[in-house]
């Protein structure tokens, strides 16, 4: 026996207006389900035409994304409650879990230790702050508020790019659709929410993969807390140590010593916290969407598929373009990167060296791992253009080892009293004639 097809119909018309009201609300629904309905358009045609699914549950479980992903965008231009539950979701897939009394007992007893070797190898003293063991849940909760304001200046312009593209392609759908589309924009400001939960999936996603590799606050080497605090992961650290032919207990007590002096730097440095966010906020300003690029790219994916948006930023097409003022400005940050990050490595490299019999390989590890960056990094350098890498490390660290030999370790710390102390990248071409 035959089945009735309107049946088909009846159903592929409940889809599509399902979706819309899961989009835009039950009034606004209506109002764009009256405009079709007025010009003579089909709904199930509406429901082929967007590749709804035929199946109930996979119906109900697209439009539980759509209400996730256009769901508390509020007037951010970043949906960041979206990138904070991806963020959380991403690290809770790995497993970790939380941190036991165990882990964190070692943790607190080598940032002690860590405190007690830094007293020899520099005149910047204990930053005063909290020593805590976090959880891969922890970084982000504690670090997120700092890529928020990272990236929102950058979140800004992608998401204002989007909605425009998006707009100008409803101008050249036939007249219904533009009128539909007009109510779309108009009741739920949809288009400016989608490019703000596009943008708060990448980050949400970057940062959770981000907690999963970094050994604390410090590691990505811009101070990512406000107050002084030094952490360890110790999931992470362990993973690390696995493969070295360093004892974990070594390891970790050769990174909490990064940690605490990276602590110990920005407490007694005012001025630096402001100087490498503020450095990432000149570049933010500036910023400069590749519209051709992403005009492609939305051209050929599902815009109602959030994992299809999300891998369009992922592929690197939201390329950005860098202007004389960003280029300026990433000089300033790399040069300031490797600063901070040699003079990490070297009072590292003294205070460890009478007390830990792989400190010299480890100190290798440790640079060659920052030098290649890992996949988040990669994200972020997609995203905003920005690799938080320190590119040169190894004449930061030279310079900062030849002072330490020719004048002093108080001299040398005494650089940092003042922004106009600072080598700059010229100087830091010829590090020796510097300290001359």
């Amino acid at each position: 026996m035959s089945q009735d097809p309107s049946h088909h119909d009846d159903e592929g018309a409940q889809r599509w207006e399902e979706m819309l009201r899961s989009m835009l609300g039950p009034e606004a629904a209506e109002e764009a389900l009256r405009a079709m309905r007025a010009s003579g358009m089909d709904p199930e045609s509406m429901a082929r035409a967007a590749g709804l699914p035929q199946d109930q549950n996979q119906m109900m479980l697209m439009i539980s994304q759509m209400q996730q992903l256009l769901s508390a965008g509020g007037d951010d231009p970043v949906n960041w409650r979206l990138a904070h539950d991806l963020a959380q979701q991403t690290v809770r897939a790995s497993g970790a879990g939380p941190v036991t009394a165990a882990q964190s007992s070692a943790v607190r007893s080598a940032m002690q230790v860590a405190d007690l070797w830094l007293d020899t190898a520099t005149e910047l003293g204990p930053a005063g702050g909290t020593q805590e063991a976090w959880s891969q849940e922890d970084w982000v909760e504690r670090t997120l508020p700092t890529w928020k304001r990272l990236s929102e200046p950058v979140a800004t312009s992608v998401a204002h790019a989007l909605a425009g593209i998006l707009s100008e392609q409803a101008e050249h759908m036939p007249p219904e659709m533009q009128g539909m589309m007009g109510q779309l924009g108009e009741a739920s400001g949809m288009l400016r929410q989608l490019g703000g939960a596009v943008f708060g999936m990448q980050v949400g996603q970057a940062v959770g993969t981000l907690a999963q590799e970094a050994f604390g606050p410090a590691d990505t080497g811009l101070p990512l807390v406000e107050n002084p605090t030094s952490a360890l992961v110790p999931v992470n650290v362990t993973a690390f140590s696995e493969g070295l032919d360093a004892p974990e207990d070594e390891v970790r007590h050769f990174l909490a010593v990064r940690e605490v002096a990276h602590a110990r730097l920005f407490a007694h440095v005012p001025w630096l916290r402001s100087h490498l966010l503020s450095t990432v906020e000149t570049y933010a300003r500036e910023i400069s969407i590749d519209t051709d690029a992403m005009e492609q790219a939305v051209r050929s994916i599902d815009p109602t598929n959030p994992e299809e948006l999300r891998e369009a930023f992922a592929g690197g097409v939201f390329a950005i373009e860098h202007s004389d003022a960003q280029r300026a400005a990433l000089v300033r940050l790399e040069t300031a990167l490797a600063l901070v990050e040699g003079w990490v490595e070297e009072v590292t490299a003294q205070a460890v060296a009478p007390h830990l019999p792989h400190a010299v390989p480890l100190r290798e590890m440790v640079r060659r791992r920052r030098a290649a960056g890992g996949p988040a990094e990669q994200t972020f350098a997609t995203l905003v253009g920005l690799e938080l890498r320190p590119r040169r490390l190894r004449e930061a660290a030279s310079l900062w080892a030849g002072l330490g030999s020719a004048r002093g370790t108080a001299e040398r710390d005494a650089l940092w009293s003042h922004p106009d102390l600072m080598p700059t990248p010229e100087e830091l071409d010829n590090p020796q004639s510097f300290v001359a």
